[in-house]
């Protein structure tokens, strides 16, 4: 029984590759077969091919370079400000009362707005990218912060009341254990949100970056070009929700021990 489940997830393990493959060779045999121009639908082999050229020339590298940076830096700073105002407004719900329909209502305008409003104020350079990708990164963590921290079981904190830790052991020990689930949930949406906001700030002005490198080869009708930066794209977002399940499952194994 055991062999033969395992031999079944094995087989499952394999579909979603086998999918991928059976997708690619359909793709590269509808545009052999249609003849579709390379500026308007290139076959997977094409695109491979500009992937190749794109890296040995170090323009795809040296672009995608700017955009993780944009990213990391607004995951990194809109992080920080979502705990810090997330763990002060869930300790004081009055303040939580008054600041956070402006939080919604910021949250509500679309980041393509304002962009160019962004790149007015701040010029086109790496700056307005970093504060979109803060922004979008800042609500998801925050929200789940507060729900964090306010979900805590009142007999927990009865407990530590009981044992007299102060204000920085009940936070170290209790508030910060118990709300982790949580804010990894935030972190995770926020991963891929933080892609589409560098991707937004460099479609909309920018002289580096995926976004920028999108918006030329699209001007060259380079679409080989406009799918090699779209799959770097994907790559990153996936890389970096991978990589915050990863140590989401080091941190939390306590979770799992029976």
């Amino acid at each position: 029984m055991a062999k033969r489940t395992n031999a079944n997830n094995q087989l499952l393990s394999l579909i979603p590759p086998l999918s991928i493959l059976g997708g690619l060779i359909i793709w590269e045999l509808v545009v052999k077969v249609t003849a579709y121009p390379a500026f308007i639908l290139p076959a997977p082999s094409q695109i491979f091919n500009r992937f190749i050229q794109s890296i040995q020339s170090g323009v795809l590298l040296y672009h995608t370079g700017i955009t993780l940076f944009e990213i990391m830096m607004g995951l990194v700073i809109g992080g920080l400000l979502a705990f810090a105002s997330g763990y002060y407004l869930a300790k004081h719900p009055i303040a939580e009362s008054v600041l956070f329909p402006y939080i919604i209502a910021s949250q509500s305008i679309p980041m393509a707005a304002i962009a160019p409003l962004l790149t007015i104020w701040f010029g086109s350079g790496i700056t307005p990218k970093i504060l979109i990708c803060t922004l979008v990164v800042f609500f998801p963590i925050q929200v789940n912060v507060i729900a964090g921290f306010r979900d805590i079981p009142r007999n927990f904190r009865d407990l530590m009341r009981s044992m007299r830790a102060d204000r920085k052991a009940s936070l170290r020990y209790l508030e910060i254990p118990a709300a982790m689930p949580l804010i990894f949930a935030g972190l995770r949406i926020s991963a891929t949100l933080s892609v589409l906001g560098a991707v937004i700030g460099e479609l909309t002005a920018a002289d580096a970056g995926l976004g920028y490198l999108i918006n030329t080869a699209r001007g060259q009708y380079d679409t080989a070009m406009v799918f090699v930066a779209v799959l770097m794209l994907m790559l990153i977002a996936l890389t970096l929700y991978s990589l915050i399940v990863f140590i989401e499952h080091r941190m939390l194994r306590w979770q799992h021990i029976e």
